[in-house]
């Protein structure tokens, strides 16, 4: 079993900045694929920053130059963190992590950002 927890969410003021953090562990090895997604009410979730063996990543175009997703290092492939700066009002969202290994999707809880002034 694989288990994805995450962390570092929470309340800030437009222009803020927060740190995500995202662990994979259980049954899991290797260098894996892993997301960090968000759904706001009323809305879909969308997927926000992508990274993938060999170290692509990929973002969605509303938060390209804002956010920037990365792993731990080398020796913790597994642990994702999003950094997020320049916070607006409608990034406010659940925040979820996902990974893929072994062909099976494994998500988090998810994690409240809320950007209010």
């Amino acid at each position: 079993q694989v288990q994805v927890t995450e962390s570092g969410g929470g309340s800030v003021q437009p222009g803020g900045s927060l740190r995500l953090s995202c662990a994979a562990s259980g049954a899991i090895s290797g260098i894996n694929p892993m997301g960090w997604y968000r759904q706001a009410p009323g809305k879909e979730r969308e997927l926000v920053a992508g990274i993938y063996p060999g170290a692509n990543t990929n973002y969605a175009d509303s938060v390209k130059g804002r956010f920037t997703i990365s792993r731990e290092s080398a020796w913790n492939m597994n642990t994702v963190y999003l950094q997020m700066n320049s916070l607006k009002p409608e990034d406010t969202a659940v925040y979820y992590c996902k990974t893929r290994h072994r062909g099976r999707d494994y998500w988090g809880q998810g994690t409240q950002v809320t950007v209010s002034s």
